[in-house]
């Protein structure tokens, strides 16, 4: 089992603390680093100043919204900052959520299983150096071909609920999971390994994104409990916090309250639920119970 770290992009935090987390994840030897995207820096503007500013790190970009950039422009952005930087450079594709896409970029967001697999069919094909020519039924791209170097990849798609990982089982290279507890993981990775022979692929890597805080002072439990808050009833993530022992929590969480209503009833405990939080042998044990579960990669928030 591998590991990386993520650049939390915190809400509630500067966000210039992103590249002081990138280049001590460089210092520290780590050898990848995940840049996602959502309300601050734009994810390939930040890998090409986070390459320039460490020696080592690969950069692994996204998981970017399917919704909001078409499978060219991101293929030519990670092209971009391959180029740009000389690092080994990845791409990830995700569905996001209804907010980001339809509030924030005034896009649809439907079907977005079936938005996953042609994009990554579109995707694959032009960071392998080919021209490209689909027409599918929400991706599309004619006749296009990279004008700088191919990407060798891995190409890797964000899932959790069912359609999402047999997209993965059919056309990543790697699936990210993103906060789950090993019981979960072990359930999605076995419908990835169905997925992938029912195509005839080997089955893809699973890594896991999770907190991750040592001894964590209160300041810094309430940090992560923040970050929480949108996910208590989120389809999917509500289930398996039910699951992990919080049925009352959910159930608080889908009447709809005050966000600080909520983030007032969370227990700390949560956070070990679905994460790597407490002492130095605790956090140990449940890596242990992640790799278990059959994580190939644990990406450290």
């Amino acid at each position: 089992m591998r590991f990386s770290v993520v650049t939390p992009l915190w809400q509630d935090r500067p966000a210039s603390e992103n590249m002081e987390v990138a280049i001590n994840a460089d210092r520290l030897g780590y050898p990848a680093l995940w840049i996602g995207e959502m309300a601050t820096y734009d994810a390939f503007a930040f890998a090409t100043a986070v390459g320039h500013r460490t020696d080592q790190v690969a950069l692994n970009i996204g998981p970017l919204a399917v919704s909001v950039r078409t499978p060219m422009t991101m293929a030519m952005g990670i092209a971009s900052v391959a180029d740009l930087t000389g690092r080994h450079v990845s791409l990830a594709l995700g569905a996001s959520s209804r907010v980001v896409v339809e509030e924030w970029h005034g896009r649809q967001w439907v079907r977005t299983a079936k938005h996953l697999d042609e994009t990554a069919r579109v995707v694959r094909g032009l960071l392998q150096g080919e021209k490209v020519d689909f027409d599918g039924e929400l991706a599309a791209c004619r006749a296009y071909r990279l004008r700088l170097d191919a990407v060798e990849g891995p190409l890797t798609v964000a899932a959790f609920g069912p359609a999402a990982v047999r997209v993965a089982g059919r056309r990543a290279d790697r699936m990210l999971l993103n906060m789950v507890t090993p019981a979960s993981l072990a359930r999605l990775r076995e419908q990835l390994a169905a997925a992938a022979a029912e195509a005839g692929r080997p089955t893809p890597r699973v890594a896991v994104w999770l907190t991750c805080a040592v001894d964590p002072e209160p300041v810094a439990s309430g940090q992560l409990l923040r970050a929480l808050v949108g996910y208590l009833a989120a389809p999917g993530y509500a289930e398996m916090i039910r699951e992990a022992g919080f049925a009352e929590l959910v159930e608080f969480a889908r009447t709809r309250p005050h966000p600080k209503e909520l983030l007032a009833a969370m227990p700390d405990e949560l956070l070990a639920a679905i994460g790597l939080v407490g002492s130095e042998s605790e956090i140990s044990d449940r890596l242990q119970e992640y790799a278990a579960a059959g994580a190939d990669e644990i990406c450290l928030v």
